[in-house]
């Protein structure tokens, strides 16, 4: 179990766009990938808990995030063999660590919470919650946008992840992770 949650060593620079549901993290994951001629790690838990939703019509339940944390850290590995420059990563598991932490009283599976401590990344990018809001099947916290904010900005905080907060249109918040991106670049 543990080796499908671990990080295979890589060359490239990773960077994770992260933060609440409907704070535009796809679009500028998409956005910086294009800019970069790069590849992105989609976002793993969203394709796995549509199929759930589609063919159960259940949303997302504890037992759900060991396999979710699996497969994205599968796709990510998987992609990172496939560039030597910059890997986009849509989320992480320390993501799926804080919605489980939000979701099921304050706890995560311990296998999960060691991965999401140990993975490292060059670059977070913390997305806030000025876009508007974009409902769909999964989504279901329009109301509580700035706790869901606050848990994601401290766990980068709690576990000294290096981040940026992006904020503004998809320009501005392209421009800025850009400029951050090509400093890694350089060095």
């Amino acid at each position: 179990m543990e080796e499908k949650l671990r990080q295979q060593p890589t060359d490239c620079i990773k960077v994770v766009v992260f933060g609440p549901e409907s704070t535009g993290k796809t679009t500028l994951s998409r956005q910086l990938a294009r800019y970069y001629n790069s590849v992105w790690v989609p976002e793993y838990a969203r394709d796995y808990l549509q199929n759930k939703w589609n063919n159960e019509r259940k949303t997302c339940e504890q037992k759900d995030l060991l396999p979710i944390a699996i497969g994205q850290m599968k796709l990510e590995n998987e992609l990172a063999k496939k560039t030597d420059s910059v890997l986009i990563c849509d989320t992480d598991l320390l993501e799926t660590k804080v919605y489980s932490e939000a979701y099921y009283q304050g706890t995560c599976d311990p296998i999960l919470d060691k991965f999401a401590q140990e993975n490292t990344y060059d670059l977070y990018f913390l997305t806030y919650i000025d876009t508007p809001w974009e409902a769909d099947d999964l989504r279901d916290k329009p109301n509580e946008r700035e706790r869901m904010f606050k848990a994601f900005e401290t766990a980068l905080k709690q576990y000294k992840k290096p981040y940026v907060l992006l904020k503004g249109g998809k320009l501005e918040r392209l421009e800025k992770a850009v400029s951050y991106i090509n400093e890694l670049l350089k060095k």
